[in-house]
């Protein structure tokens, strides 16, 4: 049985929580997650690493249990969640990792990348992106909030934060959709469900374009360092399309890509497929 210890530590004024297994000498890999969900989504990706590798999931600030201050406390912006992840590793002496990421924890992890290249031995990256040809139409109302900030375009967003949305976004693509947990999803909707949340959530929807413009700058570094890059990418997402896996390569030539037949949530069906092509790239 793999022991997984459930921790917080204090970041400057924030709380944050980790999942945390391995040994502390081998090998770092650090997993970020994505929106809605939190360092749960790796509950079955962690047990297949940990014989291998010292494996660390923090919740970002706002999601799970770390802590989600009131916007007036903290401005919720990429810059600022990366900044908060970057101290994290620090605090707790991570000082050279390969990188999971997923989702919003790619361009936090491409953040952490760029600032600081000396650090990264590996990325995996499952449906995280950074190509402009990755992003689908599913993106429209977002790109609205970005040119047009409107209480409107707000409001519109909405939508998304809804508990049928959240169940689509791990059911779409899926071919047998009864091998979903209910698990995965009921927890994120109960974290959407807290009082400020959507404001929250909202925040760093209209702050996606920051991402979008850092585009260049992560594939500079991708060109210039070419880290060791493996896109593991569940090929029927909604919202990050399979030519944003391709695009990788690109900038990385020896990049791995690998396609899943599944969405978004690729970890929710095809957890022993990714780990055994995590297990194998990393060594």
């Amino acid at each position: 049985m793999t022991k997984i210890a459930h921790r917080r530590t204090a970041v400057d004024n924030l709380t944050i929580f980790y999942r945390e297994a391995g040994r502390s000498n081998a090998p770092a890999l650090l997993l970020l997650h994505g929106f809605p969900t939190a360092s749960h989504m790796f509950r079955d990706l962690i047990p297949q690493l940990a014989d291998r590798f010292h494996v660390i999931a923090p919740d970002l600030p706002g999601f799970g249990q770390s802590d989600m201050p009131e916007r007036t406390k903290f401005s919720y912006t990429f810059d600022n969640i990366a900044d908060a992840i970057d101290r994290f590793t620090e605090v707790i002496g991570l000082h050279r990792f390969a990188m999971y990421v997923f989702d919003y924890g790619a361009p936090t992890g491409f953040r952490l990348a760029v600032r600081h290249p000396e650090r990264i031995t590996a990325i995996i990256s499952q449906n995280g992106n950074a190509y402009v040809e990755g992003l689908s139409d599913g993106w429209k109302p977002i790109r609205a909030y970005w040119q047009d900030p409107s209480e409107a375009n707000r409001t519109a967003l909405r939508a998304f934060l809804s508990p049928e949305t959240t169940v689509w976004q791990y059911t779409h693509g899926v071919a047998d959709t009864s091998s979903i947990s209910p698990d995965g999803y009921s927890l994120d909707i109960f974290y959407l469900a807290r009082p400020g949340a959507d404001e929250v959530q909202l925040d760093l929807f209209g702050d996606y374009k920051s991402n979008v413009a850092l585009y260049p700058e992560f594939q500079a570094y991708f060109r210039k360092n070419k880290p060791p890059f493996l896109a593991a990418w569940g090929k029927n997402d909604p919202f990050f399309l399979p030519a944003g896996a391709e695009a990788f390569k690109r900038d990385i030539p020896e990049a791995a890509v690998r396609f899943f037949d599944t969405g978004h949530f690729a970890l929710e069906t095809h957890c022993d497929e990714i780990a055994a092509a995590i297990r194998n790239f990393l060594s």
